[in-house]
């Protein structure tokens, strides 16, 4: 019987062949209580199990091809620091020796503990990061179950006949080390239950330009190894058994997909201008610093947003060192050989525990609203100085610029600020370099910032739009609720009201604007941003082509003397009318 399921498109395409159902490293482990004088005979196995991890995720980092794509070094890196921070193994061991609980049921319960923690927080990214510390868990659960049949060589799941170019992965989850095995197999998609676009499946997938889509509940369920699949990375739907008839309309699409991607990659060295010579310049957002490299190869022209979080999940409730923040840092600058370098200001809050030196960061709730970006930085000064000076230290090696996310006060600002200058000073007394003039940036993603625009303009060297969070706290909608999600607008008459009263100021007062949230990304939206004036957009490298693509396309006269309509059109029937005239 055919049917579909839905999920989250992280990677776009189509992909049409049988399913190929990996097991799930699960989680359903014995509990027993070991005998009275053996504690510490258990307490060694799970030193043991965590030793032959690491040596594993050593040996597999060590024999990585040449090919493989980058970003998968920077994962079995992130598991193996999750691996050797000694506090991942802390509470089993006190629990095997207080409690008498065997190894495998005293790290599932710090797990467990650990898993209830981070689906209390907001920002995707972080929340993804869980799942790190899952993959981790389960590999040493596998080593003291003395598991070791690696799933892709599991006889009861895999056939040599089912592995092929016609071959589907669907996993309840994947693992960044497992991913290396997909790639040697050449399976053409993947479907998994958990996941997010800030996934390593999604964002390992983009860079092997596989389609994938994930957040697909118990789709390891109920699909069958051996089913026949179609995969729309574009929809985010997975068809299980198609009949005839619509496998072939969506091969037909897929070579349309194809082509129009060959068609594409050929936009890669032409210049980035309007049809009316308008230049445009397009920004890569980055989460590691490998993305740097894909984003020069596709034509970026720098880096409009790197989210430094992913430093900050590196080891868990522990802080990355000046020398390390620097390190990653300067290794992006380098690999953008000159081109500008957003770097972010860590962007999370009080919905997760950071440690530093052992001590916890303060928790005061969870709310999207409450104290996260640079409202946490300013209550950890510490903590944003040892940030500042790292940034500042990789500006000495090229184009590194700061910029802070969510300011909305005057007093935000001028804190903010008169860190960057004690930061300036520490370095300074050391003898350590660092460009002078480093240019500072606002995030402007709340409506407070678009609505006071001036004091912004007057004090930083260039904007970014993050319309995410705009939107979000725009239109009141929390977007990690599902009972609201359906409200979340970004063509809202308020949204582009502000959006365009943003662009339009930071023109006139002729300091750079740009976008780097999702909008600038959606190739549907681009001719209205365009329409608004926009000339630098940010966005992930996968969308680049795709937007340059609308560029080329686009005459900005035209469209600047159709946007007012837009502008003016509150009813969404004149709205829909106004907005199909622009984009004709």
């Amino acid at each position: 019987m055919t049917f579909a399921l839905h999920g989250i498109p992280v990677s776009k395409g189509i992909a049409i062949g049988k399913a190929v159902l990996i097991s799930r490293a699960a989680l359903e482990v014995s509990h027993y209580l070991v005998e009275p004088g053996k504690e510490e005979a258990e307490a060694q196995k799970l030193l043991e199990a965590f030793d032959q991890v690491r040596l594993e995720l050593d040996q597999l980092r060590h024999g990585l091809p040449k090919d493989a794509p980058q970003e998968m070094a920077a994962f079995l890196d992130v598991h193996g620091m999750i691996l050797a921070d000694p506090a991942l193994a802390q509470k089993p061991m006190q629990l095997i020796r207080t409690q008498r609980m065997n190894a495998a049921w005293a790290l599932t319960t710090e797990l467990n503990d650990l898993l209830e923690q981070f689906a209390e927080i907001e920002d995707a990214y972080l929340k993804e990061r869980a799942n790190d510390i899952r993959q981790v868990a389960e590999r040493v659960i596998k080593a003291l179950n003395a598991q070791k049949k690696e799933a892709l060589s599991d006889s009861d799941l895999l056939s040599p006949s089912d592995v092929g170019v016609d071959s589907i992965i669907v996993a309840h989850d994947i693992a960044p080390h497992d991913m290396l095995r997909f790639k040697e197999h050449a399976f053409t998609g993947f479907v998994t239950d958990l996941g997010g676009k800030t996934s390593h499946t999604a964002i390992v997938a983009r860079s092997m330009e596989i389609p994938a889509v994930v957040g697909v509940r118990h789709a390891s369920e109920m699909i069958r190894h051996g089913d026949w699949l179609v995969l729309d990375g574009e929809r985010g739907i997975v068809v299980v058994a198609p009949d005839e008839s619509l496998l072939e309309d969506y091969r037909k699409l897929q070579n349309q997909s194809l082509k129009e991607a060959r068609k594409l990659q050929q936009l890669k060295h032409a210049k980035t201008e309007t049809l009316d010579r308008v230049d445009i310049e397009l920004f890569a957002n980055i989460e590691l610093p490998e993305d740097a490299t894909q984003a020069i190869k596709l034509g970026a022209v720098g880096v409009g947003l790197f989210r430094s979080e992913f430093l900050f999940m590196d080891r868990h409730q522990a802080l990355p060192d000046e020398d390390r923040q620097y390190e990653e840092y300067r290794r992006v600058v380098d690999l953008m050989h000159g081109l500008p370098v957003n770097i972010r200001t860590i962007d999370v809050g009080a919905d997760k525990a950071l440690g530093a030196g052992g001590s916890d960061v303060s928790q005061t709730g969870t709310s999207p609203l409450g104290l996260r970006a640079i409202r946490w930085s300013l209550t950890e000064p510490e903590i944003f100085l040892t940030q500042l000076r790292a940034i500042l230290r990789a500006s000495a090696h090229g184009q590194a610029r700061i910029m802070i996310p969510m300011l909305a006060h005057a007093k935000e600002i001028d804190e903010t600020l008169r860190l960057i200058e004690k930061a300036k000073m520490q370095l300074h007394s050391r003898g350590q370099a660092f460009n002078p003039n480093i240019q500072v940036g606002a995030m402007i993603e709340i409506p407070a910032a678009a609505l006071v625009l001036p004091l912004f303009i007057d004090r930083f060297d260039f904007l970014s739009i993050g319309t995410n969070d705009l939107i979000q706290y725009t239109l009141a909608i929390d977007r990690a609720d599902h009972a609201v999600a359906h409200l979340y607008d970004p063509l809202h008459p308020a949204i582009l009201y502000l959006l365009a009263s943003i662009i339009d100021q930071a023109k006139r007062a002729n300091v750079p604007i740009a976008v780097c949230g999702e909008m600038a990304g959606d190739p549907s939206l681009t001719r209205l941003l365009l329409a608004m004036g926009l000339t630098d957009f940010s966005m992930h490298f996968s969308q680049l082509l795709l937007v340059k693509r609308e560029i080329l396309k686009a005459d900005v006269g035209m469209l600047k003397a159709r946007i007012s309509r837009v502008l003016k059109a509150y009813e969404p029937e004149a709205q829909a009318k106004a907005l199909e005239r622009l984009l004709a």
